[in-house]
């Protein structure tokens, strides 16, 4: 996650922020959460292996080797009350959603600015570049279907191993000189690319040439490894080799660096200009900031109604207060935002008087 989200890829996310203080603050938030989320995450997988040994086999009519995907599935089912999966779906959907959108508009904006604009059609006005923007989201999200159909059609590869090897063999080649490219700037210009050739190779080595098998010998291992074993240590194999090998070579290309002159200067000079310059809060974006804050919290309010309102499903004492407990959070923070945005439109008010 620390490569993830600290690159010049992801780093947009911050340029939500109002100025850099409140970037700042952003980041340690999803340091702090990063922290806790794992805990979050494995507990219901946990509890439900202990709890039903069985859950990886329940749906197994309906998923096959997948089976042990649906784990959160029968945790809701037989621990949670009746309704609490509508909920889930819910929430699934949202962080799904969430994350997706962003990403088509990044990818497509990366595409259409930094590709055709440049490359295919320099002339084009704002309105051609929408356009085509717009195109190339719909191409991207069919690609996106596509690869979901392509992943759940393999049988043999849970969701879980799926996400760990596109993260790790797929994205970290692309991520090294990204993450890297931050600290070390003394490269030459080819370094990228050719790094992401090195990354290449070393996810292709991992995957089909230095198997578990192949390890299994190495250690001359009476017992070869299993397959939960065989999968971990892919996505161990690959973690390592793109630090060291990846990483590694990105670095010993400042061996060929040499100081850029001419145009070439001025434009790394500028780009490096702009990252180290501090975002300074802009004249009126408290008043826009009060709006956000006023609309969201209303809306927080709203849902947090609806779900309270589940209440009402036919469910046991302990049933009916999970939602109770669910629809007091969402209006807490609801109640939160409502009251820092009246709070900030008296600051506003006794400013202006």
């Amino acid at each position: 996650q620390l490569q993830n989200i600290n690159n010049m890829q992801d780093s947009y996310r911050f340029l939500t922020a109002k100025d850099s203080i409140n970037a700042r603050k952003a980041a340690l938030l999803a340091f702090v959460l990063m922290l806790i989320g794992p805990a979050i995450w494995f507990l219901p997988p946990w509890v439900t292996a202990v709890m039903y040994p069985d859950a990886a086999t329940v749906h197994a009519a309906e998923l096959g080797k997948k089976a042990a995907d649906a784990v959160y599935l029968v945790f809701v089912e037989n621990a949670m009350p009746v309704g609490m999966v509508g909920l889930l779906m819910s929430a699934v959907f949202a962080a799904t959603m969430s994350s997706m959108d962003s990403g088509l508009n990044r990818n497509s904006g990366i595409f259409v600015r930094n590709f055709y604009a440049p490359i295919i059609d320099k002339k084009a006005d704002d309105k051609k570049l929408m356009r085509v923007s717009q195109l190339v989201t719909m191409c991207f999200g069919g690609l996106i279907i596509l690869v979901a159909l392509f992943i759940n059609s393999l049988r043999g590869l849970s969701l879980f191993d799926a996400m760990m090897y596109v993260s790790t063999l797929l994205q970290m080649p692309i991520l090294v000189p990204l993450f890297f490219g931050i600290f070390i700037k003394k490269t030459p210009d080819w370094a990228a690319w050719a790094t992401l050739v090195v990354g290449i190779v070393v996810s292709y080595l991992v995957s089909f040439v230095i198997t578990a098998d192949v390890v299994a010998n190495w250690l001359n291992l009476e017992t070869p490894f299993t397959g939960r074993e065989a999968k971990d240590l892919k996505v161990l194999l690959g973690i390592m080799g793109h630090l060291f090998i990846t990483g590694g070579f990105f670095c010993l290309t400042t061996k060929f660096y040499k100081a850029p002159v001419g145009e070439r200067k001025q434009e790394l000079t500028e780009f490096w200009d702009d990252v180290a310059t501090p975002v300074i809060e802009e004249a009126g974006q408290d008043e826009y900031d009060r709006q956000q804050r006023n609309m969201l919290g209303k809306l927080i309010l709203v849902f947090g109604a609806l779900v309270t309102l589940m209440v009402l499903i036919p469910n046991p004492f302990w049933g009916r207060m999970a939602f109770v407990f669910c629809g007091a959070v969402i209006v807490t923070v609801g109640s939160l935002l409502l009251k820092s945005a009246k709070q900030a439109d008296k600051l506003t008010a006794s400013t202006a008087s």
